[in-house]
């Protein structure tokens, strides 16, 4: 195992007994087997793993790491020594429930109810006494403050969404779908070497005003504003960047919107530090917003973290109680959403420091006109 996931493991350790438990589950229990990225995050950053199939329990006397035959190679080669290897040949977990004793922690989170049923139905069944607790985020609120080189793998999948996005613009938006901007960006992404973080937004005219839009057949049209949300995933770790483009001159209403947010994200920009209270950040943003008299039309939160998944710890908004600290990474995007009009958002990405942020997103805001 390598000195940063032997570190990793052990300050698991220590927050497992500090939570009165004598082990963690961690993993995927909602489709163990078959999990999606964002649902192996807790298992990536503790083992390295980084297959479909895998679970891992922690405790003071255990250090166990699960997958099963499709895998094996992989966790010979990304897992170390650290952690015991086991290939099962059932199903996962079946096979982790005669290794429970104690108090053992799951991640509610991450777990479905039929599969706790089965989990402790197999412990019964194998007559061992086990106590299965329900815990939030043990995993999670380790990854929130990333190291060094996590703060590099985020900011190189932020570069590569930025030469994606430069690409796109090069291409032009009037005349083309918002899905064939996407689809195109999506498939520069993977040339550059990597995967989209998520599924690209690309809205123009009335659509804009729909915060999560789908690109969709629609042509985009001369004269109308484009909100364009696109991040990548790189190494693991994810970006996301939003910009508001031109498609053609959009008029002097779209344009005081447009510097309205901008104001509002360089205002929310200003505020985000170590030691800044995530609804505290959320309110330098909106009360410019607000005074403007568009309050209502900022109708979600100023940002959220971003790491191994693109939605993870600390929130900024209204009802935030996080607290920022030194190597959260960020999203800072203010908007402002007319129904049937048009929308404006702009997103950055940026590592908390102690005195400030890094900005990890270099594309300008000054409203750019795309033909």
């Amino acid at each position: 195992m390598s000195p940063v996931s032997a570190e990793r493991a052990e300050r698991l350790v220590e927050a497992v007994g500090e939570a009165g438990l004598d082990q963690l589950i961690v993993g995927d229990l909602v489709r163990p087997g078959d999990s999606a990225p964002d649902a192996s995050a807790d298992i990536r950053w503790l083992t390295g793993f980084t297959g479909t199939s895998a679970i891992a329990m922690v405790g003071a006397e255990t250090r166990l790491f699960l997958t099963d035959f499709r895998y094996t190679e992989r966790a010979e080669s990304e897992v170390g020594e650290a952690f015991e290897r086991v290939t099962v040949e059932g199903r996962l977990l079946s096979e982790i429930a005669p290794r429970l004793a104690g108090r053992v922690g799951f991640d509610d989170s991450a777990t479905s109810v039929a599969n706790l049923r089965k989990l402790e139905a197999a412990i019964a069944d194998g007559d061992g006494s086990a106590e299965l607790v329900a815990t939030s985020g043990l995993v999670a609120g380790l990854r929130r403050r990333k190291d060094a080189s996590e703060q590099e793998a985020i900011a190189a999948a932020a570069k590569l969404a930025d030469d994606a996005y430069r690409a796109g613009l090069e291409a032009g938006l009037i005349g083309r779908s918002e899905r064939q901007v996407a689809q195109a960006a999506e498939a520069r992404i993977r040339e550059l070497g990597g995967e989209p973080a998520f599924p690209t937004i690309v809205a123009g005219g009335a659509n804009g005003a729909l915060p999560h839009a789908e690109a969709s057949e629609r042509e985009i049209r001369a004269g109308e504003l484009v909100v364009w949300d696109m991040g990548a995933r790189l190494g693991g770790y994810c970006s996301d960047c939003t910009r508001t483009f031109a498609a053609g001159e959009p008029g002097e209403r779209a344009r005081d919107v447009y510097e309205l947010v901008r104001r509002a994200q360089a205002a929310g920009l200003e505020a985000v530090g170590a030691g800044v209270g995530g609804r505290d950040a959320d309110e330098a943003a909106r009360a410019i917003i607000r005074e403007a008299g568009y309050d209502e039309a900022f109708g979600h939160g100023l940002g959220h973290g971003v790491g191994l998944e693109v939605h993870e710890p600390p929130r900024l908004g209204r009802r935030s109680e996080d607290v920022l600290e030194a190597g959260d990474v960020v999203s800072v995007e203010p908007g402002v959403y007319l129904p049937e009009r048009f929308g404006v958002r702009i997103e950055d990405l940026v590592v908390i420091t102690d005195d400030g942020h890094r900005n990890l997103s270099s594309l300008p805001k000054e409203l750019l006109v795309v033909d």
